[in-house]
């Protein structure tokens, strides 16, 4: 069993008050965004109703990465073979995406440093200070409490209403 707090408690708020880790500027995530040519998804699920697989399907059809799957229950995602860890990867991806609990983050770090990985991109609302200023001490760039498919869009004009592009270039609604 685990415990989540809703991020819009008020210990939620006082927790990422508290926080002094600063990651890259809005700048520096572009750059990121920009030098990459491949994103390794670690948690990527087959499940359509999670997070990983809704971020990978945008990224495989609003981005020119190659795309990398790391789990170790699935088989395939999107038509793409899945691994069982970054070691198994046939490449050394550009950024490590990570879908994991925030005690898993310092593994996935180790992990991504032994095959030489250089940015660890961990999702929104995933905090891990000290797995983040070990990761940074070690030589890798990190980004945490982000989601790459939003920075994505957003910085390629792609944010529409829930991450769809809904077609309808006015701002008023349709008449039913």
């Amino acid at each position: 069993m685990s415990c989540s707090i809703p991020a819009s408690s008020p210990l939620a708020k006082l927790l990422r008050s508290q926080r002094t880790w600063i990651g890259p500027s809005a700048k520096e995530r572009l750059g990121i965004l920009r030098r990459a040519k491949s994103v390794a998804i670690v948690g990527a699920s087959p499940n359509p109703a999670r997070s990983s697989y809704f971020v990978a399907t945008y990224l495989s059809q609003s981005s020119d990465y190659d795309l990398y799957f790391v789990n170790p229950n699935a088989t395939e995602i999107l038509g793409r073979p899945v691994y069982k860890s970054l070691a198994d990867l046939p490449v050394v991806p550009d950024i490590v995406d990570v879908f994991r609990r925030a005690s898993d983050i310092p593994q996935v770090m180790d992990e991504a440093l032994a095959i030489g990985a250089k940015t660890v991109w961990v999702q929104l609302g995933i905090w891990n200070e000290e797995a983040a200023y070990y990761g940074e001490s070690k030589g890798l760039t990190v980004v945490m409490d982000r989601c790459i498919k939003v920075e994505h869009a957003r910085f390629n004009g792609g944010l529409y209403l829930l991450g769809f592009d809904t077609g309808q270039i006015s701002a008023r609604k349709t008449i039913r």
